[in-house]
């Protein structure tokens, strides 16, 4: 099926019609954010899973039960798709954690208002292409790509799902009050995923001791979360996710586009990357 059955345009992106719905937006577009909100922000096939584990563990000081027992849909929900007014999230106690992958120009007024903590989470581009094409062949509710060129060239023309990874990532880099944002790459977090809970900690103002860190980290690690099934998303339906495609948490490495890619269209990308980022004010891990 093509971009016009299983999407639509949201404020100038595609989002999948069937997690999101015209009641989930204006949701969205009406929520009341609190100061004390810990919003995990990330354009798709960014970490965000990973940071969805972490970020409960260190708010509970290190206890499991919540991601042992509440899937992370609905643990640290996207406020834009259709569960988020479902879950009595105004009836939370703070620190609320949410999720969201929108642009920062698309963020609700309340969200510049209450101005609570942002995590977010960037990766290589061209891992996240990787990740979204495999993606894209088991989850039902995607367009599920013709050939990897064309797909390519709509990723990088920013016609896929939440658009252009550029305007994604610039936008959030470029946000007001950055003393309230932390930034962070899905490849300092297989680095040292210690360091990187640890400072996530540090940023959530949660003191937690070296051992809890530790822990937190070593439950974290892709090889452990990959067996939580309350994270694996074994609890999706195979007819709307195939895990005979691809697995949703499928390497959790970082360089695989170096098995995707040609010669030429990693040479493509990086022209188009080179030019789309150009006026960045950031250094990447990945440069």
């Amino acid at each position: 099926m093509t971009e016009a059955d299983l999407y639509f345009l949201y404020r100038g992106v595609y989002v999948p019609k069937l997690i999101h719905t015209e009641a989930s937006l204006d949701y969205f577009q009406n929520f009341t954010f609190r100061p004390q909100d810990v919003l995990i922000v990330t354009y798709p096939k960014s970490g965000t899973t990973w940071m969805q584990e972490v970020v409960p563990l260190i708010v509970s000081g290190g206890d499991p039960a919540s991601v042992e027992t509440i899937p992370n849909w609905d643990r640290v929900p996207w406020l834009e798709e259709v569960r988020a007014s479902t879950l009595n999230l105004e009836g939370r106690p703070s620190p609320r954690m949410l999720t969201t992958h929108f642009h920062y120009s698309m963020m609700p007024p309340s969200f510049f208002k209450a101005k609570p903590k942002v995590i977010y989470v960037m990766r290589n581009p061209k891992d996240v292409f990787t990740s979204i094409f495999h993606y894209s062949k088991m989850a039902s509710f995607l367009v599920t790509p013709d050939s990897q060129s064309e797909f390519l060239q709509k990723f990088l023309d920013g016609k896929v799902i939440f658009g252009s990874w550029f305007d994604h990532v610039s936008g959030w880099l470029n946000a007001d009050d950055k003393d309230r944002i932390m930034y962070i790459s899905y490849e300092e977090m297989i680095m040292d995923l210690k360091e990187s809970v640890a400072r996530i900690s540090q940023f959530l103002e949660k003191t937690l001791d070296d051992e809890v860190i530790s822990k937190i980290a070593d439950r974290c690690l892709f090889k452990n979360m990959k067996q939580n099934n309350m994270s694996n998303y074994s609890a999706v339906p195979p007819e709307v996710m195939d895990p005979t495609k691809s697995q949703f948490l499928r390497k959790g490495i970082s360089g695989d586009w170096k098995n995707q890619l040609t010669a030429a269209e990693a040479d493509h990308f990086d022209a188009v990357y080179r030019d789309k980022i150009k006026d960045v004010q950031h250094k990447f891990v990945w440069d």
